[in-house]
């Protein structure tokens, strides 16, 4: 069986997430980390058959991928998991990615292999412009003391304002969102049939 790419569990609780970003801008010691045994099981059931897809897999970070996937309500899931602080940052070392039952690797180890054998910085791994600037929002709001972590881990993850029907602006937003993101997927999705049949051109029949 292949490997899954972007499966991980904190090192300390043995408690199962996806890591988003490996690396972060400016910040090549800690990484973003959705933690899936505290989300609802419709969140549980798409992140995990999202992972799985061929997009997530082919994506070089999860969080990439996750800008134009959808959730069962229809909202981005990237967006959503920062809007809801379900997202944890914390120290690549503490993190181990499980690609496999049989295999583990601490983040922190693999980043410097994949740096090494790049010829480059950890930090060189991270994000690069325009995608670092929305990273480095998303971790800086999602930032968590070590202290803190196996509470975050364990808890029901639960956005203060659920109970708060959205606003028409923010609705609005959320649907320029989604249809933003539907229409880079659908346009990736139509080169890449361009790509293997070229369409043919109707000539006219003549009178």
């Amino acid at each position: 069986m292949a490997d899954t790419k972007h499966v991980g569990r904190v090192i300390k609780s043995g408690k199962r997430c996806v890591v988003v970003f490996r690396v972060l801008p400016n910040d090549p010691d800690h990484c973003l980390i959705l933690p899936t045994e505290s989300l609802s099981d419709a969140d549980h059931d798409s992140v995990i058959n999202f992972v799985n897809s061929g997009a997530a897999q082919e994506s070089y970070e999860l969080g990439e991928a996750m800008q134009r996937a959808i959730l069962s309500d229809g909202s981005i899931m990237l967006a959503r998991f920062h809007k809801s602080g379900q997202f944890v940052r914390i120290a690549t070392s503490d993190v181990e990615m499980v690609p496999n039952a049989q295999t583990s690797v601490v983040l922190k180890d693999l980043n410097e292999a994949i740096a090494t054998q790049r010829g480059v910085t950890v930090a060189d791994l991270a994000m690069s412009p325009p995608q670092q600037a929305e990273v480095e929002t998303i971790a800086s709001s999602q930032d968590v003391k070590p202290s803190t972590m196996d509470e975050i881990i364990v808890e029901e993850s639960v956005p203060a304002d659920i109970n708060q029907p959205l606003t028409d602006d923010q609705l609005a937003a959320q649907y320029r969102s989604q249809a933003d993101a539907m229409f880079k997927e659908a346009k990736r999705l139509r080169e890449q049939a361009e790509e293997l049949v070229p369409t043919k051109k109707k000539t006219k029949a003549s009178v």
